[in-house]
């Protein structure tokens, strides 16, 4: 299913670049703060509840995930090195699929692991606080590569639309405004959390049969329309 020298190349371009140290910062904060409010908060459920809903969720995973995600295609478009990717004789979604691959797995390493340590330290396993904020980690990494790895084919901006995206939409009019929950990847992510944990541990604002279809059609149709514009970027450098 996917090339292991694309795949290779584009771990080396992720992290060993400045993207790698952003990558490595956001998960060691968030540890530290947790250790920090720990000692000074105690054990409490409403606030390992915020700092990973909000802290780990809302806004360190979409972060790590456009880093991950924009970063795994998007410099070489940019500079036009993917045209020699592109020379070789594969199909071009086996691109997308290993270049995927990596951004999801640097989510689960840089994402959704440091929200499981965090909520060790937080909360331990009581509730299943923590094990219900890591899936929903784990779940909306997949989903952010998707879309950010999207932004990274079809746009130059691609780190400025998904900045605005992230930090814009799923951090304030997601939180905020009711309508607009129903299209947060956040929400989505906190409706499977919401089924794992205990009942009325954590709440999401949108139904867990309209949150997993929607993250299958991010996640997919992402990645489907990633490979597809791939392969027009293709015909457009042979014309």
């Amino acid at each position: 299913m996917m090339n292991v020298t694309v795949a290779r190349l584009t771990v080396r371009g992720l992290l060993g670049r400045r993207r790698g140290l952003l990558l490595l910062g956001l998960p060691l904060l968030l540890i530290v703060l947790s250790v920090v409010i720990r000692a000074v908060a105690g054990q409490d459920e409403s606030t390992a509840s915020n700092i990973l809903g909000t802290l780990a969720l809302g806004t360190m995973v979409p972060l790590v995930g456009l880093v991950a995600g924009t970063g795994a295609i998007g410099p070489e478009i940019d500079d036009g090195s993917i045209i020699y990717l592109l020379a070789k004789p594969q199909p071009r979604w086996k691109i997308i699929i290993s270049k995927l691959v990596v951004a999801i797995g640097c989510s689960v390493v840089f994402a959704a692991l440091p929200t499981y340590i965090a909520g060790l330290i937080l909360f331990g396993t009581y509730q299943s606080l923590t094990l219900g904020f890591t899936i929903a980690a784990l779940i909306a990494g997949i989903a952010y590569s998707a879309i950010f790895l999207l932004l990274g084919v079809v746009s130059r901006h691609a780190v400025v639309w998904g900045l605005m995206y992230a930090l814009l939409w799923e951090t304030i009019v997601g939180q905020y405004v009711p309508g607009a929950r129903t299209l947060s990847v956040h929400q989505w992510a906190l409706s499977i959390a919401e089924k794992i944990a205990d009942p009325g541990v954590i709440t999401s604002s949108v139904q867990l049969s309209t949150a997993v279809p929607l993250l299958l059609v991010a996640t997919l149709g992402g990645a489907a329309f990633a490979a597809a514009r791939l392969s027009r970027l293709t015909l457009a450098g042979e014309e």
